[in-house]
């Protein structure tokens, strides 16, 4: 999501995480944004109905409650003159004994964070030069803002293979099997090169919307594995490209 941090853009980006995650509600975590209460509640909650009695007067709206299953926590910064002086959480939807049996079923998380997808800006700012604070080399268009992040998004996945990913195999000549995240999810059964990414960046208009779904779920479940380590989330299933 390329903007601003306005509530707009809070709840598209939430919408398009329900849309692709085909029924599966994730564990939320972020920061105080005070976006995000609102725009998960949007994606995710559950209109409830008032009958109408009769009796003058407007009748009762409708109103959204959080189901059951939604856990969202929130990692809060308290600062002092502009330092951090301590850092607290907050359970904004679920129950406390509810979030911690979450974090419980994570080999690698205990408690509740945001260095994941902390990590996960800093190495979009390592592959994109245009996302480096105090620069000149920051995007003049906002559309060509959005197409640098989809190429670096492409390599990221197709292309750059991953240490964490590779995989030891029975050969006298090599040890390990380099693979990037786009062939662990089954997607590709090799890693590309600059030119073969190339040379398939040419799209119909139906196609290139299938393509960037296909990115989005990929880096979705790239950036939950790291948590859950494990790519076969329940209802999460890769779109073919």
């Amino acid at each position: 999501m390329v903007g601003r941090h306005i509530q707009a853009n809070a709840n598209k980006l939430l919408a398009g995480i329900r849309d692709r995650s085909n029924g599966h509600v994730p564990c939320f975590t972020s920061d105080e944004l005070k976006h995000y209460d609102a725009a998960i509640m949007h994606a995710y909650g559950i209109k409830k109905e008032f009958p109408r009695t009769g009796r003058p007067g407007r009748p009762r709206q409708p109103i959204l409650l959080a189901p059951k299953n939604l856990l969202y926590a929130q990692v809060v910064k308290h600062r002092k003159r502009g330092h951090i002086v301590d850092i607290s959480t907050r359970i904004v939807f679920g129950t406390k004994k509810a979030v911690k049996a979450k974090l419980k079923q994570s080999p690698v998380s205990r408690h509740i964070n945001t260095s994941f997808v902390e990590r996960n800006n800093l190495t979009m700012r390592h592959h994109n030069r245009r996302l480096v604070r105090k620069t000149i080399s920051f995007s003049k268009k906002r559309e060509r803002l959005e197409k640098q992040l989809h190429l670096a998004f492409a390599y990221y996945h197709f292309v750059k293979p991953h240490l964490g990913l590779r995989q030891e195999i029975m050969d006298k000549n090599k040890k390990y099997q380099n693979q990037t995240p786009a062939m662990f999810a089954g997607i590709t059964d090799h890693i590309w090169t600059m030119p073969e990414l190339f040379s398939r960046a040419l799209f119909t208009q139906s196609l290139q919307v299938r393509r960037a779904e296909t990115l989005f779920i990929l880096h979705f479940q790239w950036i939950t594995a790291l948590e859950e380590r494990s790519w076969n989330l329940p209802g999460i299933s890769p779109l073919k490209p």
